[in-house]
């Protein structure tokens, strides 16, 4: 199964309430072990897609399975502090990648 979500994408999660944007896309989970069975008590597949996630309203970033998300239907921009580090410029629906050349 492939990503569902791609980077600049504004998305929602499904169990924690919160909007973000996706700065990165792993094809399978790619952290330790110890994350997963420390932070991951739901237990997704780790042989799906997950999310970096820059989170609305705070300074800290997430790393979710494709299960726990959705399109967010809010267009409003994100208020992230490492938001621009990534994005150059939000056109209404996605956020545009800063030029790294």
């Amino acid at each position: 199964m492939g990503a569902k979500f791609t980077v600049g994408q504004i998305v929602h999660h499904l169990k924690a309430d919160y909007r973000g944007v996706v700065f990165g896309v792993d094809a399978t989970f790619s952290l330790s072990d110890e994350w997963y069975e420390n932070v991951a008590l739901s237990r997704p597949p780790k042989d799906r897609p997950w999310y970096h996630v820059l989170v609305d309203g705070a300074a800290h970033t997430t790393y979710v399975a494709q299960r726990h998300l959705e399109p967010s239907r809010d267009r409003r921009q994100i208020d992230h502090p490492l938001l621009g580090q990534y994005f150059e410029s939000y056109d209404g629906r996605r956020y545009q990648l800063r030029d790294v050349h």
